[in-house]
């Protein structure tokens, strides 16, 4: 490939600051979205800005924003899964993988960690809260499964 068949790559001077803005209005967008389920952290509304149409999944449910609460919601259930707190959704039977259940855990220290200092208050009240709840319950099914 020769000097003039390589792709050009123009930056534009104030893409930086066109990029920001657009950062800016999607994280209002998401805040506004969010106001009204802040509640009860799983009650989201799934039409609310930021959720996209599931497509083929069943029933036609949509998929829920794609943002922090999300995501720690989303590690917290699989954590509370490994620890046998919620049921195996085909079999109805519930299992204790407690290693699994504190690598969740762990994994949600390691985003507490490197997210400290870039959360909204809100954020790292949820985290630290969820992961308040989730300790104290594995420490609870630990002493149980000992105990048997």
């Amino acid at each position: 490939m020769s000097d003039d068949d390589a792709p050009k790559l123009h930056i534009d001077s104030d893409w930086k600051s066109q990029a920001q803005a657009e950062k800016q209005k999607l994280a209002e967008a998401t805040k506004t979205a969010q106001a009204p389920a802040s509640g009860g952290g799983q009650s989201a509304s799934p039409s609310g800005a930021g959720a996209k149409a599931a497509g083929g999944n069943p029933g036609g449910r949509e998929m829920p924003p794609a943002n922090f609460e999300t995501l720690v919601s989303t590690m917290a259930t699989q954590a509370l899964f490994s620890m046998g707190a919620i049921p195996d959704p085909r079999t109805g039977q519930r299992h204790a993988q407690l290693e699994l259940a504190r690598h969740h855990i762990d994994m949600l220290s390691v985003i507490e960690e490197k997210t400290n200092g870039n959360l909204s208050d809100d954020e790292q009240s949820m985290l630290a809260g969820t992961l308040y709840e989730l300790r104290s319950r594995y420490i609870q099914v630990s002493n149980q499964a000992r105990e048997r």
